[in-house]
């Protein structure tokens, strides 16, 4: 994985852990409901914008080197597998 998409996976990661501890903290104070359903949006989101960064990379690279290797029925498998779990 190229070091920038490894530098702003982290970056995002960071961020999610901060939402994390700030939606602990929520919780722990007995927040608004609306508030802590809010913080919970932004972590999906941030978690969201991780897979996409490590989708991205893995379909420009290893999904395309396995069909340059005359894996096209793995790299299919792959494709759809990672469809499926995006769409949860």
């Amino acid at each position: 994985m190229e070091q920038k998409n490894i530098k702003n996976i982290l970056r995002r990661l960071s961020i999610a852990e901060g939402q994390i501890r700030g939606l602990r903290e929520l919780v722990t104070q007995g927040a608004y409901c609306i508030d802590v359903i809010t913080q919970t949006s932004a972590v999906k989101q941030a978690l969201s914008g991780v897979e996409d960064i490590l989708l991205e990379n893995h379909l420009s690279t290893c999904t395309v080197n396995q069909i340059k290797k005359g894996n096209e029925k793995n790299a299919v498998e792959e494709i759809i597998k990672v469809y499926t779990l995006k769409r949860r």
